[in-house]
C-alpha cells in the first residue's frame, strides 16, 4: 500500500464532566487524529496524549510536531507500506509510543478496509460483546464520590475502578464497599506511592479488591514484586508495561499477577497483541484500559479487550461516559457490555459534520511524487 498523504487533525472536545486525577483536572478533550489517504481509501487513527506531559513524557503538541516532522515523513517514504511494516518503518525515531499507535491504526483501518476485515477478526477476537467497566477520577467528597458510583453501577457498569493516592484510599474504599456491597471493584494508584508506604497499602486488603494497579513510579518493578509478597491484594502494572519485552520480564520478576494493556503505551495494537500473548502464555491475566478515547480509539480498544485473554473488565465505557456528541456513531452500553465492531477496519466510521464543529485545524502532509 502507497500512501498519497496524511492528515493531522486537532478537535476540542468537551467533556461530559471534569475528570480528575492526582495530576490534574480537565474539562475539554485536545484531540489529535489521523488519517491516512491511499488510491484505494482512507484510514483514521487516534493520539490519545494528553494536553500536559503529567501522566507520561507524550503530551498532545509534542505529538504533533513528531509527527509532522519525523513519524509522517517516514511512513510516506514507504514504497509499499502495510501494518506490520509500520513499527519498522518508524523505528528510527526514538520513543512516542502514542504517536505511533496513531498511525498504525490509521494504516490498520485503511488495509483492512481494503480486505473487508475488522480489526476484531485480524485480532483473533473471540468474543462479539466485551464487559465494561468504568474508572471513577477523584472525588471532592466521599458523599459526591458515592453519588458518581451509584449513577454507573445504576447504568449498568460492571466494575469500578476508583482512583487513589496518599490521604485519599481507605475512606472512599471503605465507603463505596459498604455502599455497594460485593461490586467488582479495584483501585489505580497511577504511580502515586512510594516503598515507604507498604502499611498503608496492606490496608486496603481489608475490601476485597480485585486488584491495586501500579501502586509505585514506573520504574520500580523490584518495589512492586517486593509489595506483592506483602499484600493480599493482587498487584497489577500499568505504566510499568511498555512492550512485550517489559510485560515479560516483569511478570518473571514476580511484580505483576495483573497487566493493564494500553495500545497507545506500548506503540500500538499489533504489540498489545504481542503483550496479550506473553501474559497468556504467563497464565496473567490481563485488562485493556482507556485514556478518554473518542469512538476511533474506543473501537480499536474493545475490538483488542475481545481476545481470549482479557478476562477483567476494562476501561471501556460507554461514550456518553466522556463525550456528549461523539466523532462516530455511539457506543451503548448493553446489559453492562459493549458490541465489538464486526465491519471491516475499525469497524466505525467518523460522522464528517461532527468532525468538522469540533475541528480547531488541520494540516495535510502529501507524498513527494
Amino acid at each position: 500500500m502507497k500512501l498519497t498523504g496524511i492528515e493531522l487533525r486537532r478537535l476540542r472536545l468537551p467533556l461530559v464532566a471534569p475528570f480528575r486525577t492526582r495530576l490534574g483536572q480537565t474539562s475539554v478533550r485536545d484531540a489529535l487524529l489521523v488519517r491516512i489517504i491511499t488510491p484505494d481509501g482512507e484510514g483514521w487513527g487516534e493520539c490519545t496524549a494528553m494536553a500536559q506531559p503529567t501522566y507520561t513524557s507524550e503530551y498532545v503538541d509534542g505529538a504533533h510536531h513528531v509527527l509532522r516532522h519525523h513519524l509522517v515523513p517516514r511512513l510516506l517514504a514507504q514504497p509499499d507500506l502495510t501494518a506490520e511494516g509500520v513499527a519498522l518503518a518508524l523505528a528510527a525515531v526514538q520513543g512516542h509510543p502514542m504517536a505511533k499507535c496513531a498511525l498504525e491504526m490509521a494504516v490498520l483501518d485503511a488495509e483492512l478496509r481494503t480486505t473487508g476485515t475488522s480489526l476484531a477478526h485480524h485480532l483473533g477476537a473471540v468474543r462479539d460483546k466485551v464487559e465494561a467497566g468504568v474508572a471513577v477520577g477523584l472525588a471532592a467528597s466521599v458523599p459526591e464520590l458515592l453519588d458518581t458510583v451509584g449513577r454507573y453501577l445504576d447504568a449498568g457498569y460492571r466494575r469500578v475502578k476508583l482512583k487513589v493516592q496518599p490521604g485519599w484510599d481507605v475512606e472512599p474504599v471503605e465507603a463505596v464497599r459498604q455502599r455497594f456491597g460485593d461490586v467488582a471493584l479495584h483501585v489505580d494508584a497511577n504511580g502515586a506511592y512510594r516503598p515507604g508506604d507498604t502499611a498503608q497499602l496492606r490496608r486496603l486488603d481489608a475490601f476485597a479488591l480485585t486488584m491495586l494497579e501500579q501502586p509505585f513510579a514506573a520504574d520500580e518493578l523490584a518495589a512492586h514484586a517486593d509489595l506483592a509478597k506483602e499484600l493480599q491484594t493482587p498487584i497489577c502494572l500499568d505504566e510499568s508495561i511498555t512492550s512485550a519485552a517489559s510485560a515479560a520480564f516483569a511478570i518473571a520478576s514476580g511484580a505483576a499477577a495483573i497487566v493493564n494493556i494500553k495500545a497507545p503505551r506500548v506503540g500500538g495494537y499489533l504489540e498489545a497483541r504481542r503483550v496479550h500473548d506473553v501474559c497468556a502464555r504467563a497464565g496473567i491475566p490481563v485488562w485493556c484500559g482507556g485514556m478518554l478515547e473518542t469512538g476511533l480509539g474506543r473501537a480499536a480498544n474493545v475490538a483488542l479487550a475481545a481476545l481470549p485473554g482479557f478476562t477483567l473488565a476494562g476501561d471501556l465505557s460507554a461514550s456518553d461516559r466522556y463525550y456528549t456528541t461523539d466523532v462516530t456513531p455511539p457506543f451503548v452500553l448493553h446489559d453492562g457490555r459493549l458490541r465489538v465492531p464486526g465491519g471491516p477496519g475499525l469497524g466505525v466510521d467518523v460522522i464528517g459534520e461532527v468532525v468538522e464543529s469540533f475541528t480547531t485545524s488541520v494540516e495535510h502532509v502529501v507524498a513527494d511524487r
